[in-house]
């Protein structure tokens, strides 16, 4: 499943943060959206429901910021943002999870994600607080919200 729209800029000096969500869950995906689109100065442009979706969509798309889902079958988060790291060095990656932060699998801290967020925390505050941190060139952190 990919939704798109088209972004308006192709760099990061944009109006607007152009968002992609990458998640296995349809239910996620829809409410990761529906935040986005609620967030000033923030917008949703995509969605994947797999890692491999997720590097065609990154590609066509370039996004500043994209949410990937740590866990998913076939090519996993950390693999997902690895990819979309080494390709796409201008766009923020963010891994979310359900996961605490002492589940982690070996590999998050070098996949090239600036970030590990909780998907239970995902609101307007957070993706401010991700993007703002994220200018700062901060190392990977676990985000919180509220």
């Amino acid at each position: 499943m990919r939704r798109t729209v088209q972004p308006t800029s192709r760099t990061h000096e944009r109006e607007e943060v152009t968002v992609v969500t990458v998640d296995d869950q349809v239910v996620f995906r829809r409410a990761a959206w529906d935040v986005i689109a609620a967030t000033p100065g923030f917008r949703p442009i995509g969605e994947a429901e797999s890692g491999e979706d997720a590097l065609r969509l990154v590609d066509d798309v370039d996004p500043a910021l994209v949410l990937v889902d740590l866990r998913m079958p076939g090519m996993d988060g950390v693999e997902t943002s690895r990819h979309i790291a080494g390709a796409h060095p201008e766009a923020v990656v963010v891994l979310i999870t359900i996961e605490d932060p002492e589940a982690l699998p070996a590999g998050v801290a070098s996949c090239g994600a600036v970030a590990v967020a909780r998907k239970q925390d995902l609101c307007p505050r957070m993706l401010r607080g991700l993007w703002d941190a994220h200018g700062g060139g901060l190392p990977l952190t676990l985000a919180g919200g509220a």
